[in-house]
């Protein structure tokens, strides 16, 4: 998806939201409403999610989408943490929402075993949260909002990196082009700074690491001070917008966060039209197009709420 043609109709998006209510169920209000008609007519959902930029993004892209199928949808969207959000859809007060296949594995399964495929990732949590649970993952997008290493675009090129591996090597020939900026988390987590160069073999100096607060890493990695590699989420729109690039993961250290609509069974089983109204969004879920969104929103500025309707109008899913 290109930005500059979800920005040249937000704006037309955003009057029609300006005039019907997010939350309402008037029949022929689409996004905002439900439809005359449709596979899911007569039918309430309930859509949940966190509360950060993506989550936000994708909690009104599902609920305008279903709402444009016929559903009259309740938002139960900015929840505070992946427990609180995973708790309501297991109490039955939110029906369905976006959760990433790492997350399923580790925080709501429990499970320690480090998976270096990500089909097989997403088909052992499906399986054991289904049989444990009763919760069902649909099939994954192929956005993975995982950890990545980022640089400059021509910082990489003058540098000649473009996987880990070869930021590996930059740390021993040039240290000092190797410089790092990370947040606190990422240096204390297993799957962040320590398995990272323990994995790669990277040495950067200590005085040539800092420890920044994870929004202005970004800023600082395209400024390249005080450093030129950093943390970061990859489906971050400031990537995209600060003109950084990921570097290969070519040995898979990160683990995968594929996302994917969980629904809980007992509701899929009821409406089973979720899952075909919802597989188009799903099929265009890639990392460049969440950049852009999460992008529109914390770059230009935009609510996600206008963000979701021009994206859902420009891909063809908001009829």
């Amino acid at each position: 998806m290109r930005r500059t043609s979800l920005l040249a109709i937000v704006g037309a998006s955003a009057l029609l939201l300006s005039g019907c209510s997010l939350s309402g169920s008037a029949k022929g209000d689409a996004p905002g409403g439900a439809s005359v008609d449709g596979p899911l007519s007569g039918v309430t959902i309930t859509v949940g999610s966190k509360d950060f930029t993506e989550q936000l993004v994708l909690c009104e892209i599902t609920a305008q989408r279903l709402e444009s199928q016929g559903a009259t949808v309740e938002r139960v969207c900015s929840l505070n943490g992946s427990a609180t959000v995973r708790a309501a859809e297991e109490s039955g007060d939110i029906d369905l929402y976006w959760e990433y296949t790492g997350t399923g594995w580790t925080a709501h399964l429990t499970q320690t075993e480090i998976i270096a495929d990500a089909t097989e990732q997403y088909e052992k949590v499906r399986d054991m949260d289904l049989a444990e649970n009763q919760i069902a993952w649909l099939p994954p997008a192929d956005a993975n909002n995982t950890y990545a290493i980022v640089v400059e675009e021509g910082t990489a090129e003058r540098l000649k990196v473009k996987t880990l591996s070869d930021y590996a090597e930059l740390s021993v020939k040039s240290p000092d082009e190797a410089s790092f900026c990370g947040a606190s988390e990422f240096f204390g987590r297993d799957d962040g700074w320590d398995g990272l160069t323990k994995s790669y073999g990277i040495t950067v100096p200590q005085d040539k690491v800092a420890t920044l607060a994870e929004g202005p890493i970004y800023n600082s990695v395209a400024t390249g001070n005080p450093c030129n590699f950093g943390e970061a989420f990859a489906t971050d729109g400031r990537i995209a917008a600060l003109g950084l690039v990921v570097l290969e993961d070519d040995k898979n250290f990160f683990p995968f966060y594929n996302l994917s609509l969980t629904v809980r069974q007992d509701v899929l089983d009821e409406h089973p039209e979720i899952a075909s109204v919802m597989a188009g969004v799903t099929e265009l879920l890639t990392n460049e197009s969440l950049q852009a969104l999460n992008g529109s929103v914390d770059v230009d500025g935009l609510s996600p709420e206008a963000v979701a309707a021009a994206w859902l109008e420009e891909s063809g899913l908001s009829a």
